[in-house]
């Protein structure tokens, strides 16, 4: 059905602070295919004080790169356009008061979650009228709409919609209490609307870089990497502004592994520090950084220090920080202080990090609530 599935390449550059930094996360790639489960796994007997939403004193830091997938909780608006019929042109979306960055959950009383089942109740209701319950930030909306029926003889309601993403980032930590993992430092956002997905069900799968496209002023790189698509390592349970978590089932990553303490915000200074990344096959190597600003407490924003590579391993091979390093643990005097999330565009060896009190803290609160 033309125009009612967008489907877009790969881009890795999701823009943020009116340009002057990105996301460090090569995760735009809409997904084909069978839809995953939402059901969750079975705990493990250690998880289960997380199902009260608490985890552990200490995390193991992680650093590995890891292919993730990302079904959403019905389908995102993310354009709306004109069409053809024999009458003119009309945008039955536009006109029903749709708005990009608009969340369908239900049509006529139906759950929603797939481009698939909207296009199959359009054809099951040819020109009829619709009720579309919507999301639209924190409001619900009850809207109108009517298909046409366009020159090349389909119902269609203009709209483009994204239901899926998947891509490859950084595991941050893992936490042997629970089960959880955490991993990017800040949420997967559409790439048209840079709004936070609404998830429903996702996994990370095993992957290994097999080459970096490196940074430069003005042009991001970019870690590109192979998945192994034959099973899934973890399952995730949610995606926020500070990261994304899930439930590890896959023991082999954290095998051989020694947990350390989460720092707090004022046990961490301005400084030498180190953070674990994976830019080539499988391997995760600790590479020096500076740490060169803290900033104040400020609610919803991952951003809280800016680091600085100093590694002349890394700036050769890289450039610095690249998409796809999103969720690098920072360490600092033998303590986890963060995740690495932002990489200034105009200055690839610089970027912006996430404390990981923020992070853990809302891994449990999350956790609480899934």
């Amino acid at each position: 059905m033309e125009q009612e599935a967008k489907s877009r390449p790969w881009h890795g550059l999701l823009s943020a602070a009116a340009g002057t930094a990105a996301l460090c996360l090569a995760l735009t790639l809409t997904l084909a295919g069978d839809r995953a489960q939402a059901a969750g796994p079975d705990l493990p007997a250690a998880a289960a004080a997380a199902v009260q939403g608490e985890l552990g004193d200490t995390v193991i830091p992680l650093g590995r790169a890891v292919g993730i997938k990302l079904f959403s909780d019905g389908v995102l608006v993310v354009g709306l356009s004109s069409l053809d019929t024999p009458q003119g042109p009309a945008s039955p979306g536009r006109t029903s008061g749709l708005k990009a960055g608009d969340v369908i959950t239900h049509m006529d009383g139906s759950e929603v979650d797939t481009i698939e089942e909207v296009q199959d109740h359009l054809a099951q209701h040819p020109g009829e009228k619709l009720t579309l319950q919507v999301q639209r930030g924190e409001e619900s909306l009850q809207l109108s709409a009517q298909a046409v029926k366009t020159t090349a003889g389909a119902y269609q309601l203009g709209v483009w919609l994204r239901d899926s993403m998947a891509g490859i980032g950084t595991m941050t930590f893992y936490d042997p209490d629970s089960g959880v993992f955490a991993a990017l430092g800040h949420g997967i956002n559409d790439v048209d609307t840079a709004r936070l997905m609404p998830l429903e069900s996702g996994s990370i799968m095993g992957a290994t870089v097999s080459d970096v496209k490196k940074g430069a002023a003005g042009e991001p790189g970019e870690l590109h990497g192979d998945f192994d698509l034959t099973a899934d390592l973890g399952t995730l349970y949610a995606n926020t502004e500070q990261g994304i978590f899930g439930r590890l089932e896959e023991a082999a990553l954290v095998q051989g592994l020694q947990p350390v303490e989460v720092a707090g915000r004022d046990q961490v200074q301005t400084g030498r520090a180190t953070i674990l990344s994976n830019i080539a096959g499988d391997t995760v190597e600790e590479y020096e950084v500076e740490i060169t600003h803290l900033y104040p407490e400020n609610a919803g924003d991952s951003r809280d220090l800016m680091l600085q590579v100093t590694d002349p391993r890394l700036l050769e091979a890289t450039g610095g920080v690249v998409q796809g390093m999103s969720g690098s643990p920072i360490l600092q005097n033998g303590r986890l202080v963060g995740a690495v999330t932002h990489v200034l565009v105009n200055d690839p060896a610089r970027g912006y990090g996430i404390l990981a009190e923020n992070m853990l803290e809302t891994a449990a609160q999350s956790l609480g609530s899934a």
